[in-house]
């Protein structure tokens, strides 16, 4: 029931935040694939909890475990089933708000629509549940990887009013890792470290927009009608938690240009190959890839836990105030970074095997 992204490179995630575990079955990986088990931890070590002062201070090791599907080191064309334990759930921390809906949050939706939610952590709705989905998209990029040079950078490009306006282009990427908040420049990152310590003190939270680019793309990757690149892309960010903004290429801005601003025209390289002078459509034209760079901005919502007393009711539909507990980020953009990598992976290793079955 919405557990479930892709079509022949299949995933399913299951497990709530304060439950025994959570993890992701991998369904159509083909086999023969290698799995590098350490790349596989390093990409959930980028997103798990208690990182630094910026984010939240659960404590998880979150060490992946394969039950199925890889034998030798490879992986066998068989479901593939990670499994991430739960260590650090402190479920006392919710018990006030067992039948209070806090602002913002999922409480009186999941309440509405199933009569019965588990409250612990906000349980399936919580964020944790996006481990799953990275230890997912670490294998989805060692395939990406099998099958050519397909790069996928995201970084932190704007916290609050604070915005990284140089062009992708002039980046270092190897800088993203470099700092607490994943800017690949230096300067800027210090700044939003700053607001962002500044926002945790004041016991708030903040917002800001997560970059990624996609670098190596083959010719051909998407389907129409529905099926767009750019529309799929869209819907894996969208359903990234706090999410509240998709946009690629030009975007918004592009709706104030005309269209001879806008057009990308096309040439020839030296190597024969078919290129465009601008790029203003963000690598992907008519919903399928042309083999430039694909970019896209998704925005992220202020966390909606503050530990600040707030306004709300509770199911007796009675005014309460509740007061924020708990271990919470006060900006999700650090560890969001290889969340929105996962979620590009999945989608372009999943339009990868579809693309094998387009022509004869």
């Amino acid at each position: 029931m919405g557990n479930s992204y892709g079509k022949i490179f299949k995933i399913s995630t299951f497990g709530e935040s304060h439950g025994a575990a959570i993890g992701v079955v991998i369904d159509g990986c083909p086999a023969g694939l290698e799995i590098d088990l350490n790349f596989i931890q390093s990409e959930l070590d980028r997103r798990k909890p208690g990182q630094s002062r910026i984010t939240t201070q659960r404590r998880e090791a979150d060490e992946v475990e394969i039950l199925s599907g890889i034998f030798e080191g490879k992986s066998t064309g068989t479901p593939i089933a990670l499994l991430i334990r739960n260590a650090d759930a402190r479920s006392k921390d919710y018990g006030h708000i067992a039948d209070v809906f806090r602002p913002s949050h999922a409480d009186y939706t999941y309440t509405a629509k199933y009569g019965h939610r588990d409250y612990r952590g906000g349980g399936r709705s919580s964020a944790r549940e996006t481990a799953a989905r990275v230890a997912a998209g670490a294998v989805a990029k060692l395939l990406l990887k099998a099958v050519g040079n397909i790069q996928i950078n995201a970084y932190v490009s704007q916290v609050g009013d604070l915005q990284l306006t140089t062009p992708y282009q002039q980046l270092d990427f190897s800088q993203i890792e470099s700092n607490i908040v994943r800017c690949p420049d230096p300067q800027m990152a210090e700044a939003m470290i700053q607001l962002i310590d500044s926002v945790r003190l004041d016991r708030d939270t903040i917002g800001g927009v997560v970059s990624c680019v996609i670098s190596g793309t083959p010719v051909g990757l998407g389907e129409p009608v529905f099926d767009r690149l750019h529309a799929e892309l869209g819907k894996a960010m969208l359903s990234i938690n706090a999410v509240k903004g998709f946009e690629y290429g030009s975007g918004f801005e592009g709706a104030k240009w005309r269209g001879s601003q806008h057009n990308d025209g096309f040439y020839t390289d030296k190597a024969g190959a078919v290129r465009t002078q601008t790029n203003f459509s963000g690598g992907i034209q008519g919903g399928i890839s042309n083999g430039e760079d694909i970019y896209f901005k998704v925005a992220f919502k202020p966390v909606a836990t503050l530990m600040q007393d707030q306004t709300s009711i509770n199911a007796d539909g009675q005014a309460v105030t509740v007061s924020g507990k708990g271990r919470h980020d006060p900006c999700v953009l650090p560890r969001a970074v290889p969340i929105v990598e996962a979620m590009a992976a999945l989608v372009l290793a999943d339009f990868y095997l579809r693309r094998r079955a387009d022509k004869l």
